[in-house]
C-alpha cells in the first residue's frame, strides 16, 4: 500500500474523531505486514489522562486482532475536519510503538500545504526503552 493511500484511511479515521476538549480531530492508518490495515483516531476525556490517541488506538485494535507485525503508520489532524499542521505521534505513542515495531517502521505525517514526509521510528525515538 502507498503511503497516500494510507495517509487517505487517516483523513478518514480524523472524521471518528471524540475531541471535544481539544477541536483537534486526529487519525490514524496501521499498516500490518499481511496487508491488514487498522483505523484509529483520539479519543479525549474530561479528565485528559484518560484521553488516548489516534496511534494507539489503531495498534491496540491490531492487538486485539492478533496482528503483531506492522510496517507503517500514517497520521495526521487538524481542526474542523481540516488537516491544520503536522502531528507527530506523541512520546507514549512511541514507546508504544517501540514496543511492537522494528526501528525501521515509517511513519508517514502529512505536511503542511499537502504532501507526506516520512521518519523511521529509531528517527522519532533515537535510544527507545526496550526489554
Amino acid at each position: 500500500m502507498t503511503p497516500e493511500k494510507l495517509m487517505d484511511l487517516a483523513v478518514e479515521a480524523m472524521g471518528h474523531s471524540y475531541s471535544p476538549y481539544s477541536g483537534y480531530q486526529v487519525g490514524a492508518a496501521l499498516l500490518c505486514v499481511d496487508g491488514t490495515v487498522y483505523q484509529g483516531c483520539n479519543v479525549e476525556n474530561a479528565s485528559y489522562s484518560p484521553t488516548i490517541c489516534a496511534e494507539r488506538t489503531a495498534i491496540f485494535k491490531a492487538i486485539y486482532d492478533g496482528k503483531r507485525e506492522f510496517t507503517a503508520i500514517a497520521v495526521c489532524g487538524g481542526k474542523g475536519g481540516e488537516i491544520t499542521g503536522q502531528f507527530p505521534p506523541c512520546g507514549v505513542c512511541r514507546q508504544v510503538m517501540a514496543e511492537f515495531c522494528k526501528p525501521d517502521f515509517q511513519i508517514h505525517l502529512h505536511k503542511n500545504g499537502g504532501g507526506i514526509e516520512t521518519f523511521t521510528l529509531s528517527q522519532l525515538l533515537p535510544q527507545s526503552f526496550c526489554l
